[in-house]
């Protein structure tokens, strides 16, 4: 068999990759070439025993190490060789603990590299300084944070089936206002407002549909609704984080999280698959009295069926070179 050299663990785009792992209470290391963690479950185990676990780092975008984990460096070297991210957290994903340099955002160890394309940095900044056109980025992402709303709650067969469906009158509803307040918004507080409005609303959905009582946000988690919330919106965190260290922009180029805020543009990104995809699924979870674990699973495998990953790249791409596109029609 031929032996694989660091570049070529790359060889599988970053939008095509299958896996983000959450691990705790495991040591990771390397060995024979491969990136293993050895779980605390089976250190008890006899000697000669398989005691290690297998991370297909060439089809990872993420690793989140939660409590009770270690790496080693040489694991470092090879995830940092194969452009996975790491990033440490508590128990659940949640929350995230600041991990690095002041060139970087503070939830990643972002792996280091020079050959990262330019264009879309490029691109980026040529409007990013410019207040309308930084604005008209941001309406440009809720647009397409409700194309996918759109998208998946209408192919999803598995949520359409527990009643999560854009057929709803209060959803019917509260898209109209939010499209109507979108058109005549002019300023960043105008879309923080309405997003804000439509977030509640889908809350308030998916809390009647899964006859949760009494449901409130609460980021500091209070109940099982609110727990898995948290830890899915810190998953797709991870993906957003990925997606913009594979094109080469830094995370604090917000549009509309607030350009004073160190990694904001994370969240940005991320807004554009929670509401679809984290939100109901929360929720079904809760309902169901899920384990931490299955939950996981099913945001996990949601993100492969509906192309998540695929869906960042394409709107970050979009947005900038959109300035290039406008140029060459010209």
């Amino acid at each position: 068999m031929k032996d694989l050299s660091p570049s070529d663990l790359k060889a599988i785009l970053h939008s095509k990759r299958a896996n983000l792992y959450y691990l705790e209470y495991c040591r990771v290391m390397q060995k024979d070439g491969r990136v293993l963690y050895l779980t605390e479950a089976n250190s008890h185990q006899r000697k000669g025993e398989n005691q290690y676990f297998n991370i297909p780092i060439a089809n990872t975008t993420v690793l989140l190490l939660g409590n009770g984990t270690s790496i080693t460096q040489a694991a470092v070297r090879m995830l940092a060789q194969a452009g996975v991210l790491i990033g440490f957290s508590g128990g659940g994903g949640t929350p995230l603990y600041m991990a690095n340099d002041v060139e970087q955002p503070i939830e990643w160890f972002t792996p280091q590299s020079e050959y990262r394309p330019t264009e879309y940095l490029q691109g980026w900044m040529k409007f990013w300084f410019d207040d309308d056109k930084r604005f008209a980025a941001a309406k440009q992402f809720q647009q397409a944070r409700i194309e996918f709303l759109h998208k998946v709650w209408g192919k999803d067969k598995d949520l359409k089936s527990e009643g999560f469906t854009m057929s709803d009158s209060g959803i019917e509803t509260a898209l109209t206002r939010f499209n109507e307040r979108m058109a005549t918004a002019v300023k960043n507080s105008d879309l923080l407002l309405t997003e804000a409005q439509l977030t509640k609303a889908l809350y308030k959905f998916a809390a009647n549909t899964t006859k949760t009582d009494g449901f409130t946000r609460q980021h500091q988690s209070t109940d099982l609704a609110n727990d898995f919330l948290n830890h899915g919106n810190y998953l797709a965190y991870g993906l957003a984080a990925t997606t913009l260290w594979v094109l080469g922009i830094p995370h604090g180029f917000a549009v509309m999280h607030g350009k004073t805020r160190r990694g904001a543009l994370v969240f940005d990104i991320a807004d554009l698959i929670k509401d679809a995809i984290v939100l109901p699924w929360a929720f079904l979870c809760a309902k169901e009295n899920a384990t931490e674990q299955e939950f996981r699973q099913q945001i996990l495998q949601a993100f492969t069926d509906h192309k998540a990953l695929d869906f960042m790249f394409e709107q970050v791409k979009m947005v900038a070179l959109q300035e290039d596109l406008k140029n060459e029609e010209k």
